[in-house]
C-alpha cells in the first residue's frame, strides 16, 4: 500500500473538493439502495438545450472535431463569446481577448499560475467557492479570505483598505457562490477604482452572471472598465447558464497580455478544449437566448419557494435572500447543533446524509464553518422531500429548544 508521503508535499496539502467530495458519497449511498438526495452540487438539473445537442452532433458529422484546435479555441468560438459578452456589456470585446478552457475552472487555475508568484498575495470575501484557496495554494500564493463588516457578506473598499500588505490578485465572485448575493454596479465600481489605484489585477468569476431574480440587476466588470492595457479579467462558461456543466467548457476575457500569458500554459497542458464541446457552446452563445431567460424564470420560482420554506424551519436562517446563483447558504443555530450533540456543521452535515439522507456540503469547505450550503438547481418536489426531511431530523433539537 502506498503511503501519503510518497506523493508530492503539493499534493499532500491540498484539500478535495467537498462538494465534489459529498455528491461522491451520496452517489455510493444510492448505488446501494439508499433513497439519497444530493442537494450539493452546483448544477442544474435541466438538459442541455436540444439545439446545442444537435450542433454538437452536426460538428461531429461534418468532420470537424477528429483533430486539434488552436490553443485558445477556434475563432468562430472567440468571436461568439467577444459579441455575446459585447451585446450585455455595450463594451468592444474583440476575439483577441477571449481564450477557451476546459471548464471554467480551468480559467481560473491557469490564471492563478499565470500571475501569482509563492508568496503572493490573493484576496477573497468570505464564504468563498471552495476551489478558490486550494488553486492559490497550488501557486504558492497568500490567500486571504476577508469576512465583510455586512449581513449581504459582499467586499467592500473599506475592507480593502484595512490590509496593510500589498495585493497582487483581488478575486470576486458576482453572483457569489455560495450566498448568492448580487454586487450592484457601485460596488464593483469602487472596488474596480481601488484595485486600478493599487495596481491590483481583479478577477471577476462571473459564471453566474446571467442568473439573477426578483428584480436584481447583474452588472458584468466589462460594463465597468475598458480592457485593453487594464487588469479587469473576467471568468465565465457554458457550465450554468445553459445547463452544460458536463460539457467542460469557459473562457476568460481579458488584455491580450493576460490570453497570451494563458495561452502559454494552456499549449502545455490541454492542447486546446475539447473539439466538439467547442461547437456546441458556440451553439449556446450564439443562439437564441430564451433558453437561459426559461431556465432562469424556473430558478426564480424555486428560490422563492425554498427560501420561504427553509428560513420556517426552527434553527436555520439565511442572513439575506439570494439574488442570484442557486444556492441558499444557511446558518445552523449554535443552539442546535448543541441539542443534537453535534460540534460543527460538518458533523451536521454528516449526520444528516446518513441519518436523513440529503446531501449538502458544510460550511467549512467554503470557508464559514456554522453554515450549509443547498442547491436549489433540483425539482422543487425533489427540494420539499428534502426540507420534510431535514425538517423531520431537526424536530428532536427544537422539541429540546422549546423545554
Amino acid at each position: 500500500m502506498l503511503a501519503a508521503s510518497d506523493f508530492s508535499k503539493r499534493d499532500q496539502a491540498l484539500t478535495p473538493s467537498p462538494t465534489l467530495a459529498v455528491s461522491k458519497k451520496a452517489k455510493e449511498m444510492a448505488a446501494a439502495g439508499v433513497d439519497v438526495i444530493n442537494l450539493g452540487m452546483g448544477e442544474p438539473d435541466f438538459q442541455t438545450p436540444a439545439a446545442i445537442n444537435q450542433a454538437a452532433i452536426a460538428a461531429i458529422e461534418a468532420d470537424q472535431t477528429s483533430f486539434y484546435t488552436p490553443v485558445g479555441g477556434i475563432l468562430p468560438l472567440r468571436q461568439a463569446i467577444a459579441d455575446r459578452a459585447s451585446s450585455y456589456s455595450l463594451a468592444p470585446i474583440q476575439a483577441k481577448q477571449v481564450t477557451v478552457t476546459t471548464g471554467a475552472k480551468l480559467s481560473l487555475y491557469v490564471l492563478m499560475q499565470a500571475l501569482l508568484d509563492p508568496g503572493d498575495v490573493i484576496v477573497t470575501a468570505k464564504p468563498y467557492w471552495v476551489s478558490y484557496a486550494e488553486q492559490a495554494a497550488l501557486a504558492g500564493a497568500d490567500f486571504r479570505a476577508i469576512t465583510p463588516n455586512n449581513a449581504a457578506m459582499k467586499l467592500t473598499v473599506a475592507d480593502l483598505e484595512a490590509m496593510e500588505t500589498p495585493v497582487k490578485v483581488l478575486l470576486l465572485n458576482n453572483p457569489t457562490n455560495p450566498t448568492g448575493q448580487v454586487y450592484s454596479a457601485a460596488e464593483i465600481s469602487a472596488l474596480l477604482d481601488w484595485a486600478k489605484d493599487h495596481d491590483t489585477f481583479v478577477i471577476l468569476d462571473e459564471i453566474y452572471g446571467h442568473l439573477v431574480y426578483n428584480g436584481h440587476t447583474f452588472t458584468s466588470g466589462l460594463s465597468l472598465q475598458e480592457l485593453t492595457d487594464s487588469r479587469l479579467i473576467i471568468v465565465d462558461g457554458v457550465s450554468k447558464s445553459y445547463s452544460m456543466t458536463g460539457w467542460r467548457l469557459g473562457w476568460t476575457i481579458a488584455d491580450e497580455s493576460v490570453i497570451a500569458a494563458m495561452n502559454k500554459l494552456l499549449s502545455h497542458m490541454t492542447s486546446n478544449p475539447t473539439a466538439v464541446s467547442q461547437y456546441a457552446a458556440l451553439a449556446a452563445v450564439s443562439g437564441d437566448q430564451q433558453v437561459v431567460a426559461d431556465m432562469r424564470r424556473q430558478l426564480e420560482d424555486r428560490l422563492n419557494r425554498t427560501y420561504d420554506r427553509l428560513t420556517k424551519i426552527p434553527g436555520l436562517s439565511v442572513a439575506v435572500k439570494p439574488a442570484g446563483a442557486f444556492y441558499l447558504f444557511f446558518q445552523v443555530a449554535p443552539a442546535v447543533l448543541a441539542a443534537l450533540g453535534l460540534d460543527s456543521s460538518q458533523a451536521f452535515a454528516s449526520r444528516l446524509l446518513e441519518e436523513a439522507h440529503v446531501a449538502l456540503p458544510a460550511g467549512e469547505g467554503f470557508g464559514m464553518p456554522g453554515y450549509l450550503r443547498l442547491s436549489y438547481a433540483k425539482d422543487q418536489a425533489v427540494i420539499d422531500a428534502a426540507l420534510d426531511r431535514i425538517e423531520t431530523f431537526l424536530a428532536p433539537a427544537s422539541a429540546a429548544g422549546q423545554q
